[in-house]
């Protein structure tokens, strides 16, 4: 059974700032300002796999719709999409790239109308700010 580490989202950091970079998912138009421990010294402008990880203010599960992150500039707010992983206290959702998101523990922060979380169904998470990245390896010789 995967862990949470096996969902890698690919892509680039665009830009540094003091505590925080812009990732571009590969194959996206997203500029996704995030926050880092420290100030990144990681690759710029090449790919690399990196984990990106949000705390749930509100979870819905929803019925149809699309994958995506809003906005498409800066800190995350909200993210839709299937889930691909699911394990005590986390699930990952595939919203344009693989997104883990940290599930609150209060029951009325879950609102599941459109059935229980699990592999395959939809999902609409409100987080909270300050999104994190991890950089989990280079892609060196890959495009992104």
């Amino acid at each position: 059974m995967p862990s949470l580490a096996a969902f890698a989202a690919r892509g680039k950091v665009i830009r540094v700032n003091d505590d925080s970079v812009v990732f571009q998912p590969k194959d996206t138009n997203y500029e996704l300002q995030l926050a880092t421990k420290g100030k990144y010294d990681g690759p710029v402008n090449v790919p690399v796999n990196v984990q990106v990880r949000a705390t749930v203010r509100k979870l819905l599960t929803v019925p149809s719709g699309g994958a995506f992150i809003s906005p498409i500039f800066g800190p995350p707010k909200t993210v839709q999409g299937r889930v691909k992983h699911v394990e005590e206290g986390a699930i990952v959702v595939q919203a344009g790239m693989p997104f883990v998101l940290d599930l609150p523990s209060a029951d009325h922060q879950l609102d599941l109308n459109n059935g229980p979380i699990t592999v395959g169904h939809m999902v609409n998470a409100i987080v909270l700010p300050g999104a994190t990245f991890e950089l989990m390896g280079s892609t060196v010789g890959a495009s992104a």
